[in-house]
């Protein structure tokens, strides 16, 4: 019996050559080959001269004025003109070699020509002539390999859907199709690969669009819906017990923090383990919400943990929750790869016995020889430096270990729905009030000296500077600075009336400490720095940073970057020095210096960038969608997201036999995950 889960070798003509070809387009079954949808469609359509806009894609029609002629230049390369007369203009059309064209035009004959339109010249450069009124007026084009041509690859798909369209059955549910209005599985494969017109793909391309987001997103559901009801998990201590410790804090928490406290808080009295995500903007008070979590917890009779990517960051929090958690009989360790032995030997067993019940450290937290009590949190801030097997680690550290990871860059809504979407998402979306908003400005670099008078009237009134650049040592490749040779100079300009300091990541850990001790106590007044100081350093006096290179990095490190300064009461200012070399580059400066919304600044990144450049590809979640754009299509995503939840959140899904189809194909979809 034929099945779409055939092999690709099942279909007449397809050999041992054309599997390996088809195999490099990643088609490996009659169903791959059904979905392998064109990414474009060349339209056929006469049109207009007088419509045309430059650089137009376009059919015209028009008789040949006079003999076609052929020019030759270079190398075996040739020019084939023809005169058009369009109505009553004469419109030139080029072909570049392709001079065998010439036996097939004759003076007085009526011919379509499909090309590129120029505006200026009234011309057009020929790519194809359509034989008589072709009935293949609407056209799809795909991807293909030097292995398999565009000819081949259709009558491929044609013998396919003819072979096949008997066993295409539909696998999304009908009150789905019906409620969002898509057409059947069939009508998409059909219409996605013989058109009739644009009309015809405009529906199938967008039901197509929700089918491939739907499916990712129900194995999205699926894993986070694995998670097993465990008592274990449940944290019992309430918002009410907990009031007398915020109501005592020296602020108020914002509309948004008291909303994701009690998103947190709900989920840490459910019986299952906690998955959620916690993200907010540079200062938007995160880590007091972790502390009402890590309280919470302690005071449910187990540990918590919070892991830092960096031994800075970690000594940081474990000194600012000691004292928040001063009197409260809470004993807090550090623990990173910095420890001294013998307070390790100490630590360790303290740990292990429960008596130590917050431990906050780097990635020395999830290593083999410690050993936790009864560990009920984990806090995991800027939670994209780990990996997926650190996380992992973390959570199999406990009996039932919630966990909370936080970010600190913004997430656009479309990596929130597909890098993190089997979490739960919690957004600080406002600051604290009272602080003023930072001032950017983009200058060129030809304006430094003005940037560097700035500096002299602001460090003359006692605030500190930051000065970040890209690279510590000079490059034969890059044409960037490097925080060397930028010390150097800034040393000549403000030595002996300002000290200046110096921090990079081959720098051991002692003196790294040192150096931020020192501007921390203001022993120093401006820090040289490249972006090691771009996570969770905290100097309140620091007011200005000074960003070289700027078009080198991404909108949201620049972003992370400014959100250094701006944490005391003065006005701060961040300046970006750039030249950039592209229009790209020019706009990611203007979106940086005319924004602070962290959340339209990573949006912008995203859609200037890609995913994988923004969190890396490991880190990036996105999948390549053969024909969804998720940032293109967000709307689309996002009702996919919320159909898969509405159908996994019900229990007996799986029982239901409208979806029997759409659970084998999530199988076949997804080879590595068990769906059973």
């Amino acid at each position: 019996m034929k099945s779409l889960h055939d092999s690709i070798s099942d279909l007449k003509g397809v050999g041992p050559k054309k599997q390996e070809a088809l195999f490099d387009l990643d088609i490996h079954t009659i169903f791959d080959l059904l979905t392998y949808f064109p990414f474009r469609y060349d339209d056929f359509k006469v049109s207009n001269l007088s419509e045309l806009k430059d650089q137009q894609l376009t059919t015209i029609s028009g008789v040949v004025a006079a003999e076609p002629t052929v020019n030759f230049f270079g190398r075996k390369k040739n020019r084939l003109i023809v005169r058009l007369l369009v109505g009553r203009d004469v419109i030139p059309v080029t072909f570049f070699n392709q001079a065998w064209l010439k036996k097939q035009i004759e003076v007085d004959q009526k011919i379509l020509v499909y090309g590129k339109f120029s505006a200026s010249q009234k011309s057009l450069l020929g790519m194809k002539i359509l034989k008589g009124n072709t009935s293949e007026r609407f056209s799809p084009i795909y991807s293909v390999n030097s292995k398999i041509t565009q000819k081949t690859l259709r009558q491929l798909i044609k013998d396919a859907f003819k072979d096949y369209q008997s066993v295409i059955t539909e696998f999304l549910p009908q009150w789905i199709i019906k409620k969002y209005r898509l057409e059947s599985f069939l009508s998409v494969i059909k219409n996605m690969h013989f058109p009739k017109s644009p009309s015809d793909v405009k529906l199938a391309k967008r039901t197509a669009k929700f089918e491939e987001f739907f499916l990712f997103q129900m194995q999205l559901q699926t894993i986070k819906n694995q998670h097993q009801k465990d008592d274990n998990a449940r944290i019992s201590a309430d918002k009410l017990n907990l009031m007398p410790f915020i109501d005592k804090l020296p602020y108020r928490l914002t509309a948004a923090q008291d909303r994701v406290v009690n998103e947190i808080l709900a989920d840490l009295h459910r019986p299952y383990t906690m998955n959620r995500l916690l993200q907010g903007d540079v200062g938007s008070g995160k880590t007091v919400v972790a502390a009402i979590a890590i309280l919470a917890t302690i005071w449910s009779k187990k540990q918590a943990v919070m892991l830092a990517p960096t031994e800075i960051l970690a000594e940081q929090h474990a000194n600012g929750l000691a004292e928040l958690f001063q009197n409260l009989g809470i004993n807090v360790a550090l623990l990173t790869g910095d420890t001294p032995q013998q307070a390790r030997k100490q630590i360790l067993p303290r740990i292990k016995d429960g008596s130590i019940n917050l431990v906050i450290g780097t990635h020395a937290l999830f290593q083999d020889k410690v050993k936790y009590h009864d560990l009920g949190l984990a806090v995991i801030d800027e939670q994209h430096r780990f990996g997926v097997k650190q996380r992992r680690k973390m959570r199999e550290k406990g009996k039932a270990t919630n966990i909370l990871s936080m970010t600190a860059t913004p997430i656009p809504r479309t990596l929130s729905i597909t890098a993190y979407g089997e979490m739960d998402v919690s957004v600080i979306d406002e600051l604290p009030g009272g602080r003023k908003p930072i001032k950017t400005t983009w200058i060129k670099s030809a304006q430094i000296r003005t940037m560097l008078n700035f500096l002299w009237k602001h460090l003359k009134n006692g605030e500190q500077v930051y000065v970040v650049v890209p690279l510590i040592e000079q490059s034969e490749t890059l044409d960037m600075r490097n925080v060397n040779d930028t010390f150097e100079k800034f040393k000549q300009e403000f030595n002996p009336k300002f000290s200046v300091g110096l921090l990079h990541g081959s720098m051991n850990d002692e003196d790294k400490k040192n150096v931020m001790q020192d501007f921390k106590a203001n022993k120093t007044n401006i820090l040289v720095s490249t972006t090691v100081i771009e996570v969770g350093v905290d100097v309140s006096n620091a007011s200005i940073m000074v960003i070289f290179d700027a078009d080198h990095f991404g909108l949201a490190q620049l972003h992370q970057l400014r959100g250094r300064v701006g944490r005391g009461s003065q006005q701060s200012y961040c300046v970006l020095i750039a030249d950039p070399k592209n229009e790209v580059g020019v706009k990611r400066m203007d979106v940086i210096s005319s924004s602070t919304d962290g959340f339209l600044i990573s949006q912008k990144d995203l859609e200037l960038r890609g995913p994988g450049d923004i969190l890396g590809n490991q880190q990036s979640g996105i999948q390549n969608f053969k024909i969804g754009d998720p940032i293109a299509d967000l709307n689309i995503l996002s009702t996919a997201q919320e159909v898969a939840k509405e159908i996994t959140d019900n229990e007996e899904w799986k029982q239901l036999d409208e979806n029997q189809e759409l659970i084998r194909c999530l199988k076949i979809l997804n080879k590595n995950t068990s769906f059973d």
